[in-house]
């Protein structure tokens, strides 16, 4: 109550202090139970805990809470623990456990620190002050034996209180006690009493006074019992009236001193604050007019946003336009939001955006279109040039274009381009034919209408021309294709280093900000000023005030630098593109007047428009497909040349072609294709896969007829020795100068030349037939198209092997099979034809190494295994040669066996059969040696005469001839003699070692 008011501080008697910590009562063993009380510094006396019969009824002196255990003052180890205890028990083990039980001592724990009085030295100063508050309040409060006294007085007064105050009926003593309800009244005043039937008796009378004094005896011993409560409270009732009164006396003294510092305030505002904040108030009531009136304008620009829109729209001025939607769409959301006369104004700049695009789509797909029909011939310059002087470049509309459409993520513009240009393909390749044909009479277009018919039915050279106008047209068409796509590219580029600058720009503002925020010097008087002009602000943009003095902080900070552009400037820089128009005007001052608030924390402006580009991941994919874009037009190319080639090849016509012919068109190709490779730097595989398809068939279609005419000319060759004219011999000399190309056509006034009787080569004589001359005159032929189509080098070494395969087996067929004896009508084959075989065969194998040499140049390192085809000719050529001279061999091997057979020892000498050899072995020597060089002529004869000598032997043995100096050996000696003598005088054999010794058989 009141007694906290004004009585000193009177620690609560209860176990605990101020500090929470547990306090121990001095006597836990008293058997009186402590109340806690209200008000124990001025009621000493109120009785406690002896009268518990006052808790069966209501007490109108005080009321007691029921005791439970949570009232208990004191813990159970607070009991064990007791340090009034001076002795504890000694037996208290060996009375349980015996007496051999000991006491040892425990060593100290290691864990435990050593506790010393130092250590309660702060606990005893903290707790120093509140043991002399604790001591000064035992003398205010009375001594427990007191009390206890004046308790057991006070008990003896309050039960013979309590008696009386039994006496008072219950009804009395009920909280809810009211006479105004109709049973409390019945039960208090009885009115059975009072109603008689009569007027009043004497006996309602008496009644009535009974009643009377029994309520007044009842009022009686209530007021004593009040008046007794009153008497023990009283010194606690005038401590509260005295601590009221001096309460009421300080908050006067406040009043009195409240009143005095309002006049001060009220003076120092009325001459030192009203006049600074009218003044700063009507500073920032003229700053908000003038953003007011920014806005205004700001709005008047904005309405004509639309019809400066439409301006650049007529001029096709799509990235203009783009940017003051934008701009526009911009300042709706940031500056004017909110604004219910644009409320529709934001979805008609999107629809507008929308229309935008397309148009845009629609443009650059008729520039396309028109740029890419443009003529080849009469205007072959690469971009198309503008006539007018005012008029736009196509180069800048094309800029123009793609920047809008970059900027719009209508990244598919590229597909559109494709698309185009596919069309423009074609529309050449029919142009170029339909010219061509229409400076050929023979050619009815009337009659034949398919472009494909009319190319077959054109001769070679006026296809060839109209395919090389073919190829020139597209070279000029990559060209101008390849430079729109580099324009395309460059706008692609700038936008990439740009989104690449605006990073790193960023990235160092984001950087400089942070330092100004932690280095930023009166940003706490800054806000302070702000929400000083917030609360004494009246009129509109209060929000703004903040702002403004950011900036402020902003430029000072920068010692005076620019203000970067801001959305108003924006807005007039787009609207000033549309080239001074009349709708343009009104909006000059919109860019000074939004400057001021307009720019994010650290000073950069907000622009929408790099938001809207495409990101550095898209660019360069959009990078990439124009790459891929030009590959494709070079391969769109190649494949309509391909078609071109297709449709004269239908009816094999490029088969039939010359070998000139053919290779005229394979260097047309051929530069074709290196030039698109240059041009596009892409190797387009089509026409040249093409074109090796076309050259396959001229191979088989060229070996072929070659083949067949070596196989005619082998079989009408009777294998006799043929001249050899001048122009062959020369094509020798020229393949043992390194050239091995076909001679150039002899001059018709150039002078004849004598044929040679044999082929000189490299100062060996051969002696040949007519089909190997032109055989080696085929084989050059083949090293030729080698040389000017190296795609076929590995077909035609594999049919220039087959050829020569087809020779030696032919050549073998004929001369060693004696098939030239049905196919020519020889009537035998001699020694010569198999001596001429030979050197012609020898021939074809002294070429075999150069033709490989030659080809191994045209090779890749990979392909040299198909080399190993000229090793297997050279091994078959050499076998075959070897068996030649082995059928020379045979032939006189069998000569030698008829003749000797008849051999008989006998005069006269030299014998006849002697003689006969003679004769054959002249006429052999006559038939091979003008063919055979002197080595090979000395090799067979040596053959020849080891058979000679063997069949000799034999019949030697037969006849019983032996070497023991008879007359037999004396006529055989004689006989061989002869031989000997015949044999050495032949030319290229004087020098030759017969060892004609080894006739005899030797003596064992």
């Amino acid at each position: 109550m009141a007694s906290s008011h004004g009585s000193s501080q009177v620690p609560c008697p209860s176990g605990r202090g101020r500090d929470g910590m547990y306090r121990k009562d001095r006597e836990p063993s008293s058997p009186h139970y402590r109340h806690v009380r209200s008000l124990p510094d001025v009621c000493p006396k109120e009785p406690t805990g002896a009268a518990r019969g006052l808790r069966d009824g209501p007490s109108v002196v005080a009321e007691h809470e029921r005791w439970t255990v949570y009232s208990s003052k004191v813990n159970l180890p607070a009991a064990l623990n007791d340090p009034r205890l001076a002795k504890r028990e000694s037996d208290f083990f060996t009375k349980s456990w015996g007496l051999d039980f000991a006491e040892t001592e425990v060593m100290p724990s290691f864990y435990l620190p050593n506790i010393t009085r130092e250590h309660f030295g702060p606990y005893l100063q903290e707790m120093a002050q509140r043991e002399r508050i604790h001591e000064r309040c035992k003398t205010i409060c009375p001594n427990k034996d007191d009390v206890d006294a004046v308790s057991s007085v006070t008990t003896t007064n309050h039960e013979k209180s309590r008696a009386e105050l039994e006496q008072v009926p219950k009804i009395f003593m009920k909280p809810d006690f009211a006479l105004e309800d109709p049973a409390t009244f019945n039960a208090v005043l009885p009115w059975s009493h009072f109603n008689s039937a009569g007027g009043k008796s004497s006996r309602d009378m008496a009644s009535s006074r009974l009643l009377q004094e029994k309520l007044s005896h009842y009022l009686d011993v209530v007021e004593v019992s009040i008046a007794r409560q009153i008497s023990l409270r009283s010194e606690a009732f005038f401590h509260a009236m005295s601590s009221q009164h001096e309460l009421q006396d300080r908050l006067r003294e406040t009043q009195q001193a409240v009143a005095i510092l309002r006049g001060r305030t009220a003076a120092m505002d009325r001459i030192m604050c009203q006049g600074p904040l009218k003044a700063i108030r009507t500073a920032l009531t003229r700053n908000n007019c003038v953003k007011l009136h920014n806005k205004l304008k700001l709005m008047a620009a904005v309405h004509q946003t639309q019809p400066t829109v439409q301006l650049l729209l007529s001029t096709s001025e799509f990235v203009g336009a783009l940017e003051l939607i934008a701009t526009t769409k911009e300042v709706l959301q940031q500056e004017l939001q909110g604004i219910h006369s644009f409320r529709h104004l934001g979805s008609q700049l999107c629809e507008l955006e929308k229309l935008i695009d397309k148009m845009m789509v629609e443009d650059f797909s008729m520039y396309a279109r028109s740029d890419l029909s443009r003529s080849l011939k009469d205007e072959p310059q690469v971009l198309e040039k503008v006539h007018k002087p005012n008029a736009v470049s196509e180069k800048e509309r094309l800029e123009s274009l793609v920047f809008g459409l970059l900027r719009q993520r209508k990244l598919d513009f590229l597909d559109i381009y494709n698309e185009e240009m596919i069309l423009s393909v074609k529309c050449i390749v029919t142009q170029c034919v339909v010219e061509s044909v229409s400076h050929i009479e023979e050619i009815d277009t009337e009659v034949i209408t398919k472009l494909a018919d009319q190319m077959r039915l054109m001769t070679f050279p006026q296809w060839f021309d109209l395919l090389k106008n073919i190829f020139e047209s597209f070279l000029f068409f990559l060209q101008r294709i390849k430079a729109t796509l580099s324009v395309i590219r460059n706008v692609v580029l700038e936008l990439l280093d740009s989104n690449q600058k605006n990073r790193l720009l960023e990235q160092t503002v984001a950087g400089s900000g942070a330092q100004g925020q932690s280095a930023a010097p009166g940003s706490q008087l800054l806000q302070g000023e702000a929400e000083l002009a917030y609360l004494t602000h009246e009129g509109l943009f209060i929000s703004d005030a903040l702002n403004e003095a950011q900036q402020q902080q902003m430029v000072a900070a920068a010692g005076g630098q620019e203000q970067s552009s801001t959305a108003g400037s924006r807005l007039q820089q787009s609207r000033g593109e549309a080239g001074g128009s009349d709708s343009a005007s009104g909006t000059t001052e919109s860019s000074s007047s939004r400057e001021q608030g307009y720019q994010a924390a650290g000073g950069a402006t907000i622009t929408t428009s790099e938001d809207m580009m495409p990101t550095e991941l898209e660019l360069g994919r959009v990078a990439n497909n124009i790459q891929e874009l030009l590959y494709t037009a070079s391969d769109i190319s190649h494949d309509r040349c391909v078609k071109v080639l297709m449709a004269r090849a239908k009816d094999g016509s490029l088969e039939r072609l010359s070998s000139a012919e053919f290779v005229c068109l394979s260097q047309a190709v051929e530069g074709f294709a290196k030039d698109t490779e240059e041009l596009c730097c892409r190797r387009s595989v089509s026409l040249k896969g093409a074109l090796q398809s076309q050259a396959n068939r001229f191979i088989h279609r060229f070996h072929e007829e070659r083949k067949t005419k070596l196989s005619l000319l082998l079989d009408n060759e009777r294998w006799k020795q043929a001249e050899v004219p001048a122009e062959f011999q020369d094509l020798v000399n020229s393949i043992a100068d390194g050239r091995i190309t076909l001679p150039e056509r002899k001059q018709p006034g150039q002078e004849e030349r004598k044929p040679g009787e044999f082929l000189v080569v490299d100062g060996q004589k051969y002696a040949v037939v007519g089909t190997v001359l032109l055989l080696i005159r085929i084989f050059l032929e083949y090293c030729q198209c080698v040389n000017d189509i190296p795609s076929i080098t590995t077909d035609m070494l594999t049919r220039l092997s087959d050829l020569l395969k087809h020779f030696n087996s032919r050549s073998c067929q004929l001369v060693l099979g004696a098939g030239a004896l049905q196919v020519v009508g020889l009537k035998t084959i001699t020694t010569k034809n198999l001596a001429l075989a030979s050197r012609c065969l020898q021939l074809v194998v002294h070429y075999i190494p150069i033709i490989r040499a030659h080809f191994e140049t045209k090779l890749q390192p990979k392909q040299y295994s198909v080399l190993r085809h000229f090793d297997h000719i050279t091994k078959d050529y050499n076998d075959h040669i070897s068996e030649i001279s082995a059928k020379l061999v045979a032939i006189m091997d069998s000569l030698f066996e008829k003749v000797l057979s008849k051999y008989e020892v006998k005069a006269p000498m030299p014998s006849v059969c002697f003689r006969n050899i003679c004769k054959q072995m002249a006429k052999m020597h006559e038939a091979i040696y003008e063919l055979l060089p002197e080595e090979q002529a000395q090799m067979l004869f040596l053959r020849i005469n080891a058979s000679f000598k063997l069949h000799l032997k034999r019949q030697l043995a037969r006849l019983g001839v032996v070497n023991d100096g008879g007359p037999q050996q004396g006529l055989v000696v004689v006989d061989v003699a002869f031989y000997t003598e015949n044999v050495q005088v032949l030319r290229t054999l004087e020098r030759l070692d017969l060892n004609m010794a080894e006739i005899w058989e030797q003596k064992r």
